[in-house]
């Protein structure tokens, strides 16, 4: 089986997941599963998909063309960290290289965020984060010596959600929308060269 046959027998099987029209705990059970496997294996990654940026990187590798849920790589450069950001929806994150470190921020009465529950992902595990309010997090390369790569998979098509930046300091909430680092997606489809 090749790299794309994985990806694709992935996006696959969370296209038949989707059609099932699912509550979140199946996406997050089922799907955080899914993804679990996927990342198990670090050979089917397309390498444009795994540039790293001087800070991080997220490529589109799939969207659901009813936008029910997308698949991203994040790329983080050495010392590159998100700021404190929101989702909106749920989401699965699989470690695939490296490691990384996110910590969930919580506000105070007083505006501040404090700092919360501290996660280190390593390769072939899995994180499932769900789409609540309270979902603020920061996330950063855990290494010192080389990018890493986590593989996201979002309820919606996460490059184009309105979601929210936080200022620890004062809790101060700033709009965003992330966007992608590709003007492209990976070829799956393309079956001739197998043929």
């Amino acid at each position: 089986m090749t790299g794309t046959d994985k990806l694709r027998g992935f996006i696959q099987a969370m296209t038949r997941l989707a059609e099932q029209s699912p509550e979140e705990a199946r996406w997050l059970e089922e799907g955080g599963a899914l993804l679990e496997a996927l990342v198990r294996e670090d050979d089917w990654l397309p390498d444009a998909m795994a540039e790293p940026g001087p800070g991080y990187r997220q490529y589109l590798l799939h969207c659901d063309p009813l936008e029910r849920f997308s698949v991203v790589s994040f790329v983080w450069g050495v010392g590159a960290r998100t700021p404190v950001h929101n989702h909106k929806v749920w989401g699965l994150v699989g470690m695939l290289r490296g490691e990384e470190v996110s910590v969930t921020m919580h506000p105070t009465p007083e505006g501040r965020m404090r700092a919360g529950q501290v996660d280190r992902l390593r390769p072939g595990e899995v994180v499932r984060v769900g789409s609540g309010e309270e979902d603020a997090h920061w996330v950063e390369n855990a290494l010192t010596d080389r990018p890493s790569i986590s593989i996201h998979v979002y309820g919606g098509n996460i490059g184009a959600v309105e979601r929210h930046s936080f200022d620890p300091e004062t809790g101060e909430k700033r709009r965003f929308i992330s966007g992608y680092s590709n003007e492209f997606v990976p070829n799956l489809w393309d079956r001739s060269r197998a043929a």
